[in-house]
């Protein structure tokens, strides 16, 4: 009898083990949010991303996990009532994308753990202390995109040596759009660019800011990544197309929705980290105590599709340096 009773118990810590700390109290799973700008068909692959990594630690959704969906579908000022709504259901984790987002949920509340799966310059933005030392509730993966805008302009005057205007189509606010058009405008002075700025904030502007960019000869077109852009990244690329304007974009990905050139990080990596800090605050550690991530490996990617709709070639030497190209 003894013997069974420690057999059963051994075999009780056993199975105790195999699951995540979190879900270890009899009655309660760990319960978090995901809060994004875009819509279920948006951002699937994030989530796709995210929900893997989170398998991948022990985590299965619906089983010994719980997860609330809130989607802005593309409208920024939903972000107030949908942070509220997920802060109201006291989630044990809330993980949002960009800063606008984040900012959202952590006006919200000061005491429930944030986990940024991606956003702008987060201690800029007041989010964080600093990268090594957050210090509030907030934690995650910060973008450098600000540090690869001259890169992105020496990729453009490389591809094409006789550029001299570009056009700059960005949405603004917090984030990192400002800083990252002050590296642009820093970087075109060396290159001898002149840059044309065009702030966007709603798809109506879209067509404007297209004919200002004709009526003012931009030879090539750099759009900023961001929730906003991204929401409408067809849009803007088909535009581009249309105006046969070679275009630069932030994110690998966009030159797969028609970008010409796009260099930055591949953002599905912070995605996967995502369920790793989830994991470690579902375990007990605190954000404050978790480093912020900064991205470590860049693509360039080179769309020659695109290239041969607006009538242009890429030179050997750039494509050469491609990681990928779609052909």
């Amino acid at each position: 009898m003894r013997k069974r009773i420690i057999g059963f118990a051994l075999s009780a810590m056993l199975l105790a083990l195999s699951f995540p700390s979190a879900a270890q109290q009899p009655g309660k799973i760990p319960r978090i949010g995901f809060l994004v700008s875009g819509s279920p068909s948006t951002h699937k692959v994030l989530l796709d991303t995210v929900r893997q990594g989170l398998r991948e630690l022990g985590y299965i959704e619906g089983q010994n996990i719980a997860i609330e969906y809130r989607y802005a579908e593309g409208k920024e000022e939903r972000f107030a009532d949908l942070a509220a709504e997920l802060v109201r259901l006291r989630l044990d984790v809330i993980v949002t994308v960009g800063t606008l987002a984040t900012l959202a949920v952590k006006q919200a509340s000061s005491t429930i753990p944030i986990v940024v799966a991606g956003a702008g310059d987060l201690v800029g933005a007041g989010l964080v202390a600093s990268l090594a030392r957050p210090g509030g509730n907030v934690t995650g993966s910060t973008n450098i995109d600000p540090d690869l805008s001259a890169k992105r302009l020496e990729l453009l005057k490389e591809s094409f040596p006789k550029l001299s205007r570009v056009a700059v189509l960005y949405r603004g606010g917090p984030g990192g759009d400002e800083e990252e058009l002050k590296e642009t405008q820093a970087a075109s002075r060396t290159l001898k660019i002149q840059i044309q700025p065009l702030e966007v904030k709603d798809p109506a502007q879209f067509s404007g800011a297209y004919a200002a960019m004709k009526k003012e000869r931009a030879a090539a077109l750099i759009i900023f990544h961001g929730n906003f852009t991204s929401f409408h990244k067809q849009q803007l690329v088909e535009l581009a197309a249309k105006n046969r304007l070679p275009t630069m974009c932030g994110q690998p990905t966009w030159s797969d929705a028609g970008c010409l050139i796009s260099y930055g990080h591949d953002r599905s990596h912070q995605w996967r980290r995502a369920a790793v800090f989830v994991d470690k605050i579902l375990k007990g550690t605190k954000p404050a105590d978790i480093p912020v991530e900064q991205p470590t490996k860049f693509e360039l990617v080179i769309n020659l599709k695109t290239a041969k709709q607006i009538g242009v070639t890429i030179p050997p030497n750039v494509l050469a340096r491609a990681d990928r190209v779609i052909r």
